[in-house]
């Protein structure tokens, strides 16, 4: 079995992809959803609520309702802070975030906007907030600050997303996001009767307005996380693609504030993202972790010793190398992760490593030989939060290429996944080591075994998503996995003990997990093999007659 790759995947995106930006804006403001439809509900996935303006998921009432919803949650809590409000660059954004401001303004809350009216990765959105809330004191989050960030992270151009931040900086957690998604849907089934609004042109000049520079207060920290004298020093020469994301503008002050080769590929913004190869299913998506989207980087490789490329609110990362051109996300983070706790004399020895259930088992063994504890939970980096927040997770990783860790003293630098850290790891790595990441991973392979992955992605309506990820170990009347006696079957994460929503199978040599997807109309199945290809196969193709059998029950 595998996923159906789309003949147009990994071509220039052709014009009959483009969306229709102007329809796509008309939409957000003229289309109204019904709360009595579940897929134009506010829901809050792994990361926020996302959808699009066309299919009435993502619309202004949404992002009216959500953001009356916040204010009203922040009241309940004592949250009197500044609000840090970011957006990317999706079409939908813009119209997202003055809907936004104008209820935050009619509700009185004070609301930091990036100055010049900036792009904000969701990096920058969380290091503000903990800049802001670092050394406060006084009763529960009481004075502090939170944040919005309006990105659907790197999902299709036609889409919008709305993430809440608490005063932790990360993602919110699921009681958080179930109050908020409870509250906006009750406003949008009452017509938005009580929720609070004033005219964009006076919210954008109201008092409680005030801009915040992001960018030179996230570069100017970055010393403090990353080794940028051994990057300038060993004169690493880097290539980047911001993907037509919210970073794009960051990547310039970097060269210059910290004097490194570093050539930006295209600096182009379009909400169309037309200059975007196309993905495996045929659509436009700016995924830094596919080899679809990221053939125009991978095909200049051969220019720099290094090259990285982010998703459209830069909290993903890609990294590309001469050696094995795009390294495949799991093998980054094992590398990232065998280098940053050896190199961290000052992180704790408690610190443990951060992975989500669905990420490679290398990690596993790298942390073994480290003598570093394992922390296994389920996809969502709010999981990660309070770990890397207090210093007992030194590294919050996922196989979608997401991740972030400590500051070199031991402190929190990001409690959100932040692309852009990742990245300039790599040329950190190559710096010190005298070898890319993917001659390292190569290394790795010798000491830990060879280890071979695979996903695969296919279609999935509401209701077959909600029977995946309510299928339990007792549903699976099997013993043997590709030949293997299994050793778990899993519906809980074992570090945290929380559902991880699907399903996870473990035998000696190899394992799979299928869940569907928190962002998407997909369903996911992962498989690994620690012996060889045709046991892999084996694997997602037992794994693919399971999910089967428990979506034929949803009709």
């Amino acid at each position: 079995m595998s996923t159906p790759i789309s003949p147009l995947a990994g071509k220039p995106a052709p014009k009959s992809l483009l969306v229709d930006v102007p329809k796509l804006l008309a939409a957000y403001a003229d289309l109204r959803p019904d709360p009595a439809v579940p897929a134009q509900r506010v829901a809050f996935g792994t990361s926020g609520h996302r959808g699009s303006s066309f299919e009435r998921s993502f619309n202004e009432w949404h992002v009216l309702a959500i953001s009356q919803a916040i204010c009203e949650y922040r009241k309940d809590k004592g949250i009197a802070g500044p609000l840090y409000l970011g957006i990317d660059t999706h079409a939908l954004s813009q119209p997202a975030f003055e809907s936004a401001l104008e209820v935050l303004v009619a509700n009185g809350v004070e609301t930091m906007i990036a100055k010049d009216d900036e792009f904000t990765p969701t990096p920058a959105v969380s290091h503000a907030i903990l800049a802001y809330n670092r050394g406060r004191s006084g009763g529960p989050n009481a004075g502090f600050a939170d944040g919005i960030v309006i990105t659907p992270s790197h999902n299709p151009p036609d889409n919008g997303g709305f993430k809440y931040n608490p005063p932790n900086g990360g993602p919110a957690d699921t009681g958080v996001t179930g109050w908020i998604e409870t509250r906006a849907n009750a406003l949008i089934e009452a017509r938005l009767k009580d929720v609070r609004r004033t005219p964009f042109r006076q919210a954008r000049h109201a008092s409680t307005t005030r801009e915040h520079d992001f960018l030179n207060a996230y570069v100017s920290d970055l010393g403090n996380v990353l080794d940028m004298d051994a990057i300038r020093g060993a004169k690493i020469r880097m290539g980047v693609d911001p993907l037509g994301g919210a970073g794009v503008h960051y990547w310039a002050a970097i060269a210059e504030r910290y004097a490194l080769d570093l050539s930006i590929v295209n600096e182009e913004v379009d909400p169309t993202f037309h200059f975007m190869t196309v993905d495996w299913d045929g659509r436009i998506r700016m995924d830094p972790s596919s080899s679809y989207a990221m053939r125009n980087l991978v095909d200049l490789k051969d220019r720099f010793d290094i090259a990285f490329a982010c998703d459209t609110d830069h909290d993903r990362h890609g990294i590309v190398t001469r050696s094995a051109g795009l390294l495949p996300s799991n093998h980054y983070l094992a590398v990232a992760i065998h280098y940053l706790f050896r190199n961290r004399p000052k992180w704790g020895k408690a610190a443990a490593v951060g992975k989500t259930v669905v990420s490679t088992r290398m990690i596993d063994r790298v942390a073994a030989s480290l003598g570093r504890k394992l922390y296994e939970v389920p996809v969502g980096f709010k999981w990660y939060v309070e770990g890397l927040f207090d210093g007992s997770l030194g590294f919050g990783g996922e196989e979608s290429a997401g991740a972030s860790f400590l500051r070199r003293d031991g402190a929190v630098w990001t409690t959100d996944k932040d692309g852009i850290v990742p990245a300039l790891l790599a040329a950190e790595i190559t710096a010190h080591s005298g070898r890319d990441p993917g001659e390292i991973y190569r290394g790795l392979t010798r000491e830990f075994g060879e280890c071979l992955s695979d996903r695969v992605e296919a279609p999935a309506s509401a209701e077959q998503k909600q029977r995946l990820a309510k299928l339990s170990p007792q549903q699976l009347r099997i013993t043997q996995l590709a030949g293997e006696k299994i050793e778990s079957v899993l519906a809980r994460a074992p570090g945290n003990d929380a559902p991880i929503g699907g399903i996870k199978v473990t035998a000696a040599s190899g394992w799979f997990a299928a869940r569907p997807s928190g962002t998407e109309d997909i369903y996911k199945i992962y498989a690994e093999s620690f012996r060889r290809e045709d046991h892999l196969r084996d694997i997602l193709r037992e794994a693919q007659g399971i999910v089967d059998a428990a979506l034929a029950t949803a009709g």
